[in-house]
């Protein structure tokens, strides 16, 4: 019986701040994977900032590998660490919200004012 070995594990994804372009990127290597977009706006509980999270996309290449999963929960660890609140107006971000409960203190509902000015 000829012995395998566990595949070379691929290069691990990384999630960025992307502030110019109002997102967070994840990439593969140097591939960009996908991304989730973003619009800051004043206030929040606590009188702090708001980033509400507008729209999630993975590149069909990349698909189905839980990089979707990965980019939002880099997302919120970054807001969570800069003292913002998050709205999650994008279904996959709320979505991700409830199945972390963990994160959910720091979500703010979207109002009609944050959704008008989107």
């Amino acid at each position: 019986m000829t012995e395998q070995s566990p595949p070379e594990p691929g290069p691990q994804p990384t999630v960025r701040d992307m502030p110019e372009q109002h997102c967070y990127e994840i990439s593969v290597g140097d591939r960009p994977a996908g991304f989730v977009a973003y619009v800051d706006r004043p206030g929040g509980e606590g009188g702090g900032h708001r980033r509400v999270f507008t729209h999630t996309e993975i590149d069909p290449a990349f698909e189905g590998q839980g990089l979707a999963g990965v980019l939002v929960q880099g997302a919120l660890a970054d807001v969570r660490a800069s003292g913002r609140r998050v709205v999650p107006v994008c279904p996959y971000v709320a979505a991700y919200v409830k199945r972390h409960p963990d994160d959910e203190d720091l979500v703010d509902r979207a109002t009609p004012a944050i959704l008008a000015s989107l």
